[in-house]
């Protein structure tokens, strides 16, 4: 089955209330974790690379593990570009065969960012790939994108940006951040803001960053086996899962995966020290991401059987 591009994918999860998860990928053992859930849940699929997994495994590499996921699967799956920072990766991403790019022009001024997108748009759209924006900005560090405050998404400008811009998805702060340390005290979503946004854009598909929700059962493992994952907190799952009732309809996660993955690691070499095998540490940090996969599409984005 050929790549997607995210067009249906989304006018579907508007229109019955769920959102479809977009998980980034770094190797061979993370694309087979999460394509194996979202088979298991007959789940779409949006697989993304962010410009630190283009630098550590190379996109051609990337690209062609995701080819053999195809093979393996029949599963819509879409290959998009996780935070595309200038039009040069997001050109060289869509002549490579992606489906979908990010340009995050957040941190320009606001008449920058929409021409920045506009361009990405017009060479993207002849060539039938989606383009998904940023407006407003996260707070967090993450790969190679860092913040530190958080700039919320304002609803007029929201509205001026796409119809400007021509954007076809919109990735918008309402008070997600990136990396594990996403709030002190009580988490809070600023929903009032999101449903203002869209009732002002109907039908249109709304993008959550920063949606990792850093499961303390997995904090508590990687500390319990030498980790110092100390004081992370995320979005708690039930906010997701109202988020996705109201316009968003693509959640990224990726920090949850890792999670799972070093915990699993880092449990098993301090139960079996003598093991130096890497296929016998990444068998069950891989089952870690595949589990993890599963319970997000089910319990949090809503899309078992969307597929």
């Amino acid at each position: 089955m050929p790549l997607t591009g995210p067009k249906d994918m989304f006018a579907r999860a508007y229109e019955e209330g769920y959102a479809v998860g977009a998980f980034n990928v770094n190797n061979m053992e993370i694309v087979q974790g999460i394509v194996a859930a979202a088979a298991e849940e007959k789940a779409p699929l949006i697989l993304q690379v962010s410009a630190g997994a283009r630098k550590y495994a190379g996109q051609s590499y990337i690209v062609k593990l995701i080819e053999a996921a195809l093979q393996e699967s029949d599963l819509p799956i879409v290959l998009h570009l996780d935070h595309g920072g200038d039009f040069q990766i997001c050109k060289d991403c869509i002549d490579g065969g992606f489906t979908s790019v990010m340009i995050d022009g957040s941190h320009l001024q606001y008449e920058e960012n929409i021409k920045l997108t506009r361009k990405v748009v017009e060479y993207a759209r002849p060539r039938g790939v989606w383009v998904e924006a940023e407006l407003g900005r996260l707070a967090g560090v993450e790969d190679d994108v860092s913040a530190e405050h958080s700039i919320y998404t304002d609803p007029d400008q929201a509205v001026d940006f796409v119809r400007r811009s021509g954007c076809d998805s919109l990735a918008i702060a309402i008070g997600t951040s990136h990396g594990a340390y996403k709030f002190v005290g009580e988490a809070k979503l600023d929903f009032p803001r999101l449903e203002k946004i869209g009732n002002m854009l109907p039908g249109y598909p709304l993008v959550l960053h920063g949606a990792s929700s850093v499961p303390q059962e997995f904090v508590d493992m990687a500390n319990q086996y030498g980790g110092k994952v100390g004081g992370a907190k995320g979005v708690p799952e039930e906010l997701l899962r109202r988020a996705a009732g109201l316009a968003v309809c693509k959640i990224n996660i990726d920090t949850d995966i890792r999670l799972a993955m070093t915990a699993s690691i880092r449990k098993f070499f301090m139960e079996r020290p003598g093991d130096f095998d890497p296929r016998s540490y990444l068998a069950p940090a891989r089952q870690a991401v595949r589990d993890m996969v599963r319970h997000k599409i089910r319990n949090v984005l809503g899309c078992s059987g969307k597929a």
